[in-house]
């Protein structure tokens, strides 16, 4: 039997959410070291990703903010109807026998996904404090696109539909899609991120 893991959430703040001048801080600072990174001399070509996750670690911490609001939320916080989901859970002898273009398909599947699923939530949720959340989440989801597109990563083609897709499944709940998102980015991504060949060149 294969290692299976799943990832899953362990934190309970207190939350009231964030202001958005707090949210503003951790977004900054990832853009600051996509451009640090982008920049720095001596690098082969193409030049590398965040290699060393900090901006995707910032990315987990800000959808477990979210995640933990949306728990406190008691009214006008619902997903309006059941939303297509990537599955989170790795086994890792399967993961490891896939090669570098079936993973990132799986990863780039998932986030489209979940994409389309957090954008349906934006328009459910008439709760406005959970708006800064909701919309801070999708543009993190942008932002980690644009990191992958930055390994060369073949461009994405979406399915004609989400009927009969593999490895998915039925989220009925905001708190259960944001908890998908919290894991996938813990769990599928930053494995692809880590094996990602750009990531492996030695800076000359």
């Amino acid at each position: 039997m294969g290692n299976r893991r799943t990832y899953g959430p362990n934190r309970e703040d207190p939350v009231r959410g964030y202001a958005d001048t707090a949210m503003e801080f951790p977004r900054l600072l990832a853009l600051l070291l996509i451009v640090l990174e982008w920049t720095r001399p001596g690098l082969p070509s193409p030049l590398r990703p965040i290699c060393d996750l900090r901006v995707l670690n910032h990315f987990i911490k800000e959808a477990r903010d979210a995640e933990v609001a949306m728990k406190s939320c008691r009214e006008g916080c619902a997903l309006l109807e059941a939303v297509t989901v990537p599955q989170t859970t790795v086994d890792f002898d399967v993961w490891e026998k896939k090669n570098t273009q079936e993973q990132t398909h799986e990863v780039q599947t998932g986030l489209w996904l979940l994409q389309q699923a957090l954008s349906l939530l934006r328009t459910s949720v008439t709760n406005t404090a959970l708006h800064s959340h909701i919309d801070n989440t999708i543009r993190n989801l942008l932002s980690i696109n644009g990191v992958l597109r930055s390994l060369n990563i073949q461009e994405y083609t979406p399915p004609a539909t989400t009927v009969g897709l593999e490895g998915t499944w039925r989220a009925s709940s905001a708190t259960d899609l944001l908890q998908v998102y919290v894991n996938f980015l813990r769990g599928k991504v930053r494995l692809l991120l880590l094996d990602a060949q750009a990531c492996q060149q030695d800076v000359s």
